[in-house]
């Protein structure tokens, strides 16, 4: 028996989230039941984070015990054979015994893409999320950089358990753009739930003129308050979560 660490890929738009429920269709779910028609008799698997109905990952981690006498890239095929074509396996290595992908993460990197047009686009909107007029790219950045830093975030988001801390600290918060294409990349050791999309809902309404870049460092100072506003789930991209070598 080993354990097992595993980086998928899935398009998130339909699925319910990450975290096994009754009666709808999850990630976890479908990675289970995939893995059980290679003989495996855990009754859960492990991941790094549960992401919301209708949000992508590149680089999700998840982790399993199996006894698996073959290769890891035969079980990379095993798993891709049996899993949806909206799932894919795009590593497999043995990890150390006890290895938790969420505990063990000292990072988790999201991107969140927009597109600018006063038109919609059914393709692209799959995963991207439409905003008109444009936002400036430099009001963006500078917003983003007010972000860094250990701050208390209950403006954005409230942790997964009941009373849990709300402090968290962002290393990395960057803008880029590519014609009317605007990405927005963010690290931190760990994210609220919805954190990231009330980030970016806040900095385009912000980068469009509509909300002052004040309210960004107020609501830090004073997070009482939750922030309104939510990025739609179809642009939030779960990247990578990263360990200590």
């Amino acid at each position: 028996m080993a354990r097992y660490k595993i980086i998928l890929a899935y398009d998130g738009t339909d699925f319910s989230g990450f975290q096994r429920q009754a009666e709808v269709r999850t990630v976890q779910a479908e990675l289970e039941s995939a893995l059980v028609q290679i003989g495996w008799q855990g009754r859960s698997i492990v991941a790094a984070g549960r992401t919301d109905a209708g949000v992508h990952a590149a680089g999700q981690v998840a982790a399993f015990d199996l006894d698996w006498n073959h290769a890891d890239d035969d079980l990379l095929l095993a798993l891709n054979a049996s899993l949806p074509l909206d799932i894919a396996v795009q590593q497999v290595a043995q990890a150390a015994d006890g290895f938790h992908p969420r505990f063990d993460a000292v990072a988790r990197r999201y991107r969140y893409t927009i597109f600018c047009h006063p038109q919609r686009d059914p393709l692209r909107e799959r995963y991207a999320w439409r905003v008109w007029p444009a936002p400036k790219r430099e009001t963006l950045q500078q917003a983003a950089s007010l972000l860094l830093h250990s701050h208390d975030f209950a403006a954005f988001g409230r942790p997964m358990k009941e009373g849990g801390s709300t402090v968290r600290q962002v290393f990395e918060t960057v803008w880029t753009k590519e014609d009317a294409t605007f990405s927005f990349e963010v690290e931190a050791n760990a994210f609220l739930y919805h954190m990231v999309r009330r980030m970016v809902s806040l900095q385009v309404a912000v980068g469009q003129g509509l909300k002052d870049i004040g309210l960004i460092e107020e609501r830090l100072r004073n997070p009482q308050t939750v922030i309104q506003g939510l990025a739609p789930a179809q642009g939030l991209c779960l990247i990578e979560v990263k360990y200590l070598e």
